[in-house]
């Protein structure tokens, strides 16, 4: 019965890692396409210079 429950515990804990690194990559290229518009579109600064679109 023992071994049983560690089998089924291991199959739990990969199976929620898989989707949490699933979801991590999805956020990673979330984060990628906003970052890469923000590029695109961002607007014309002082001086007719394109300034950066965020402060930091």
């Amino acid at each position: 019965m023992i071994p049983l429950i560690l089998v089924l515990l291991l199959a739990l804990i990969l199976f929620g890692a898989g989707f949490a690194l699933k979801a991590l990559w999805w956020i990673a290229v979330i984060v990628l396409v906003v970052w890469v518009l923000g590029f695109v579109f961002r607007g014309a600064g002082a001086g007719g210079s394109r300034g950066r679109w965020y402060r930091w």
